[in-house]
């Protein structure tokens, strides 16, 4: 009596081996469903639980790596669901040397890894997840991994576990002469190790993009992955309540976009949606002779961006205003560029460039120890 209760299988255990196992021989290349009559297709269950390494000491494969604890002999880590006649072949190899413990381990892990996979989410609805940004590993950061698993349900899933995470933290400042060569190196090196590999390869299908950092930055990975990658970007918001999900608002928005009087000089594009940029703050910088372009809302303001609807408006206004300023004053000259808009809208904004198509772009922001804008970064000024 005695030493059938130490044989005993916990009902968890069992319903667990079920699962994993999905209710199939786990002897590789059997695959034989346990759960009916293979002749009559009658439901009958003709599944048995075969220990690994053996319940007996002198059993086929003995105890291995239970030697100092055989209390977990009966876990299921050491245990195979399997039909009678595979487990009579397995057991009948008494010194364990064509069927040894290490053998039935990797069947079982790879066999239950395919059932893992075969059944899991929905290839339709997996999402590989990026985030990029400064101090993602502080607690205090608002870049946190279960918040964007909130922000995605129940449109997506994350692919894995722990997300992309682009970032290296450093004590360098905007204002610094080197500080934005620096970062836009370090992100486009993280980039082409992290995440162009996944672009290459076919197992993620979609992306979902969470960022916080200085603008052009923004931008710039945006043009990294470009609107040919199927990525949904995500906006943190502050009001009513602080959350990356997309909120359900209807309301619709307008985007304007202000010609100049003449395509003579240099093109210059504001962005005013965030706040207004005077026109004066971007002759400071670079002269009376330029061509402004601006495109802006009603009202600029921070919280403007609310729904997937809003930004995808902005994409398709973005992407009518770079083919006509491609179109008035050519493929090759520079377009400057003066933003002040949400962190979704700097992503998109990179995403929508063509690098083939598109004039090339030299980024402007606007730097409070300078008390200006300064120009920070040359996206496509070369040759791509």
């Amino acid at each position: 009596m005695a030493k059938e209760i130490t044989r005993y299988i916990r009902r968890e255990t069992e319903r667990e081996l079920w699962a994993r196992s999905a209710g199939r021989c786990q002897f590789d290349g059997c695959n034989k469903p346990l759960y009916k009559s293979p002749l009559t297709q009658e439901q009958v269950n003709i599944s048995e639980k075969a220990h690994i390494y053996s319940f007996s000491e002198l059993g086929p494969r003995g105890w291995g790596p239970f030697i100092t604890n055989t209390k977990q002999l009966n876990d299921v880590s050491n245990l195979m669901l399997i039909c009678h006649d595979c487990h009579k072949t397995i057991d009948a190899d008494k010194a364990g040397e064509r069927y040894p413990g290490d053998l039935l381990l990797k069947w079982k892990e790879e066999h239950e890894k395919r059932i893992y996979v075969v059944t899991g989410v929905d290839p339709t609805k997996i999402s590989c997840v990026i985030l990029y940004g400064a101090n993602i590993g502080n607690e205090s950061s608002m870049l946190q991994p279960a918040a964007t698993k909130q922000a995605l349900f129940p449109d997506w899933y994350p692919s894995e576990e722990r997300p992309v995470c682009l970032s290296m933290s450093w004590e360098g400042k905007d204002s610094d002469p080197h500080y934005w060569e620096t970062e836009a190196r370090n992100l486009e090196s993280a980039f082409d190790r992290r995440v162009r590999p996944l672009l290459n390869g076919t197992e993620h299908a979609h992306f979902s993009l969470f960022a916080l950092a200085p603008m052009p930055l923004l931008i710039l990975f945006g043009s990294l992955l470009t609107d040919k990658i199927p990525a949904q970007t995500y906006q943190l918001h502050r009001e009513p309540f602080q959350t990356w999900r997309w909120l359900e608002d209807a309301s619709g928005i307008e985007f304007e976009m202000k010609r100049p009087p003449s395509f003579d000089h240099a093109p210059v594009l504001i962005i005013s949606l965030s706040d207004h940029i005077a026109r004066s703050r971007v002759t400071g910088v670079v002269g009376e002779n330029i061509s402004v372009w601006e495109l802006t809302i009603h009202s600029p303001h921070n919280d403007f961006l609310k729904s997937k609807d809003q930004l995808s408006l902005f994409r398709q206004a973005t992407r009518r205003l770079f083919v006509e300023i491609g179109q008035m004053h050519g493929k090759d000259i520079p377009i400057l560029i003066f933003p002040a808009m949400p962190v979704a809208c700097a992503v998109e904004l990179g995403r929508v460039r063509m690098p083939k198509a598109d004039n090339p772009w030299i980024v402007y922001d606007q730097n409070n120890k300078h008390g200006k804008f300064i120009r920070t970064l040359e996206i496509g000024v070369h040759n791509e």
